[in-house]
């Protein structure tokens, strides 16, 4: 029997905790990291990697993925693979698979919408163990950790009635985050511009919150505003905080819309001073200009109101449609997605199946294919394809991404969405990893190798205390990546999305080769792994 199943040797070894790389060698053994340090050439191994002139790092983690019902269709998950991810976390921005009744389904349903990335799922599950546990009989690509979507428990309880819980309702949905969290949970996620959430006040979240308390539980918040009242938003999480008592994160960190560039270097400082008075928080970030999330983002919040029927039934009437479009184009008291990209030709329609012949036009162009004013396009479309909307906003700035990226307190996330075969997607979903380690590392010298290594691997495993990942460590998990610093970058672009990375040529996944020469070997050793 072999010493080692694998060694990695020659290897400039970049270890997960933002320390100066060193030469070294790997040895790895049942799943496991058994060995770092130097070996000699007669190796007692069945396998060795000769890396020389690469890094060996941790296997990278995705803190930020949309992937919960991508699972069911493609477990496997090679375009994260690809990029060098053997962990991804899901259930952020308010939305979980889970928990879920049975009467409460068709809620979900219709409001996952193209986060189901195709699926129709069959809501084999109710509580958010059930979940966990029907993804860990999939033949797992990466290890799956998850939160749970105050969004969800919300629908669970109340559906999407704007309107504050009563104290029997919130009772209810403090038990089911409690519940969540004692079945494994990271912690709770929001999504305080999406239905429900959007409906819910800031009192409701932190009492929600308190309940992560005593499991070091984790809050995340897709904040109420990102764009002219962002420093309010950042404030009020900061607040969060401070009543429950627990760690928190902004989601996405950014400054969405010209006008708003730059507010990042204020928000930034309110969280470090936050910190300074021993609050503890965090940012996660993706590392693009543009945002991608539903069309539907572009309505007013008081259309939301009753799920996606409701939405459709207003849309489809004229005096209402009149309203919503003069809503958008005149008002300011609310996350506008439409102004903040300044207008039709900064919205990219990137996935809407009921209408094919819009995806990767502009609202602009879409409105020139009809003769018909943008916005009433966009009425038309949204309407038309039932909850299934993507778009791609182009509101951000290059410098307020470097600025954010540099924070100690920043880590990245890609904030991904799988979508449906044939679909297009934004080229996060496949490319954030390398393009932060080509783009913002080598080329863009934003940070250091070694600290864009930590803010992929040893910070969100260390933030959300994901035991045995994140750093070369003997006894740690052997999830493990080698690349070439010289060549690693993205391939994705809005126009090919899917167009593969180059420079990731290893990934061990538990101590398997998932990727072997920038190749699937088709191991499938993932697994689900929950908060202990």
């Amino acid at each position: 029997m072999c010493k080692f199943d694998l060694v990695v040797k020659n290897a400039k070894v970049i270890d997960g905790t933002g320390n100066p790389w060193f030469y070294g060698c790997v040895g790895v053994k049942d799943g496991k990291i058994a060995y770092i340090g130097n070996l000699n050439d007669d190796i007692d191994c069945c396998e060795i990697i000769d890396a020389k002139h690469q890094i060996l790092s941790p296997g990278f983690i995705d803190c930020h993925t949309h992937s919960d019902f991508a699972l069911l269709r493609d477990p496997g998950m090679l375009s994260k693979l690809k990029q060098g991810v053997t962990t991804q976390l899901i259930g952020p921005c308010g939305i979980s698979a889970a928990p879920i009744s049975p009467d409460r389904v068709n809620l979900l349903d219709a409001y996952a919408g193209f986060a189901k990335a195709g699926v129709e799922p069959e809501y084999n599950w109710e509580t958010f163990g059930d979940f966990l546990n029907v993804i860990d009989k999939l033949p797992l690509g990466t290890n799956i950790g998850a939160y749970v979507g105050h969004g969800t428990v919300k629908i669970n309880v109340m559906g999407f009635e704007s309107r504050k819980p009563t104290e029997e309702e919130l009772k209810e949905m403090k038990k089911q985050v409690r519940e969540a969290m004692e079945d494994g949970a990271f912690g709770m996620s929001s999504g305080l511009i999406y239905p429900p959430g959007v409906y819910s006040e800031p009192e409701e979240i932190e009492e929600m919150a308190k309940e992560l308390n005593r499991f070091n539980g984790v809050y995340l918040s897709h904040m109420r505003n990102e764009s002219y009242n962002l420093l309010k938003a950042v404030k009020e999480i900061i607040h969060v905080a401070e009543v429950a008592n627990i760690p928190v994160q902004v989601h996405h960190h950014k400054a969405m819309g010209i006008k708003n560039w730059g507010l990042v270097k204020e928000s930034v400082k309110l969280i470090e001073e936050a910190r300074k008075k021993g609050l503890d928080i965090t940012i996660d970030q993706y590392p693009y200009t543009a945002s991608s999330t539903t069309l539907r983002a572009c309505l007013p919040p008081w259309v939301h109101e009753g799920g996606i029927e409701k939405i459709i039934e207003r849309l489809n009437d004229p005096s209402t449609r009149a309203r919503i479009i003069a809503d958008i184009e005149y008002t300011d008291n609310w996350e506008n997605f439409y102004k903040n990209s300044n207008g039709a030709k900064g919205v990219v329609i990137s996935y809407t199946p009921y209408t094919p012949e819009f995806e990767c036009k502009t609202l602009y162009e879409a409105g020139k294919m009809v003769e018909k004013e943008p916005l009433d396009v966009l009425c038309d479309i949204i309407a038309a394809n039932k909850g299934n909307d993507n778009a791609c906003y182009h509101m951000l700035s290059e410098d307020d991404i470097n600025y954010v990226m540099k924070s100690p307190y920043t880590m990245i996330g890609s904030d991904s969405i799988p979508v449906a075969p044939g679909a297009k997607c934004h080229p996060r979903t496949n490319g954030t990893f390398p393009r932060v380690l080509g783009k913002y590392a080598r080329e863009g010298g934003v940070i250091t190798l070694e600290d864009a290594v930590k803010k992929i691997t040893g910070y969100p495993a260390g933030r959300f205390n994901i035991m045995g990942k994140g750093l070369i460590k003997v006894g740690y998990d052997a999830d493990l990546v080698i690349f070439n610093p010289d060549t690693v970058i993205d391939g994705a672009t809005y126009e090919d999305p899917f167009k593969e990375p180059i420079g990731i040529n290893f990934v061990l996944v538990n101590g398997q080769l998932a990727i072997k020469e920038g190749k699937s070997t088709g191991n499938t050793s993932g697994r689900v792994v929950r908060r202990k």
